[in-house]
């Protein structure tokens, strides 16, 4: 019975590891809805990895196109490849005619863009009246691709304020993860941030007993959540539509 109980704390529960697999999901439904042909702008398009799932689309990749990888401090992928961008400009003055894209994709930029409120009136420069924007960022988010993290993340209000100044219908905003699922994310990404930041030795047995502790306390806090996202989650989920008139 013991060893069960071992075993079972032991083995690392799935919470907290939702983060990118909620949003590369939810991201692939919205692509996949938008009629053949119409033209999509991939705002801050980084290594393009949406760009499969618009085959369908008259796709355009744009970003500014100046992170290596390596960064100066924080969380660094440490190599990162661009691809062919069609457009290699500042986000907030893309060289493109008004009404110019039936659909717009911005997923996990707005932090690094120095004043990310400008975004939305660019965006709503750039869709057509009942055009669709398409948005995810973080709404907590830690110290990554610096020195170009600008913003710790957003909250829905922040979203509600600015895409209705800019003339952007709210249709949808979906929070991705909980409160718990977000601390236990932190967990699982301690002993990454401990080889940055102390010593290079392992954590031990106390410290992996004790993380497998929380995450089972948390996963069972997770699945009996009702609205604890209010207070914090990963991020949202954004579709609006740019008003006809």
């Amino acid at each position: 019975m013991i060893k069960e109980i071992l075993r079972g704390v032991f083995r690392k529960p799935l919470v907290g590891t939702t983060n990118l697999s909620n949003r590369i999901s939810w991201v692939e439904e919205q692509l996949k809805v938008i009629p053949k042909g119409l033209r999509i702008l991939d705002a801050g398009a980084g290594e393009q990895q949406y760009r499969k799932f618009c085959d369908h689309l008259d796709y355009v990749s744009q970003d500014i196109a100046e992170y290596d990888g390596k960064g100066d401090e924080g969380l660094q992928t440490q190599v990162w490849d661009y691809g062919k961008l069609d457009i290699v400009s500042d986000i907030t003055e893309i060289p493109e005619l008004d009404n110019s894209f039936d659909a717009i994709l911005c997923t996990e930029v707005l932090e690094h863009v120095t004043d990310p409120a400008k975004v939305f009136g660019e965006f709503s420069r750039l869709l057509k009246p009942g055009g669709v924007l398409l948005l995810t960022a973080p709404f907590c988010s830690l110290t990554h691709f610096a020195p170009y993290h600008y913003s710790t993340g957003f909250s829905r209000y922040y979203y509600k304020y600015h895409l209705e100044f800019n003339k952007l219908r709210l249709i949808e905003i979906t929070p991705n993860g909980n409160y718990f699922e977000y601390l236990a994310q932190e967990i699982h990404r301690l002993p990454d941030v401990k080889k940055i930041y102390l010593s290079k030795s392992g954590l031990g047995i106390v410290y992996l007993l004790a993380s497998r502790i929380l995450l089972h306390l948390l996963r069972n806090l997770s699945l009996r959540d009702k609205s604890s996202h209010e207070l914090l989650c990963f991020g949202y989920h954004i579709r609006a539509i740019k008003n006809k008139s």
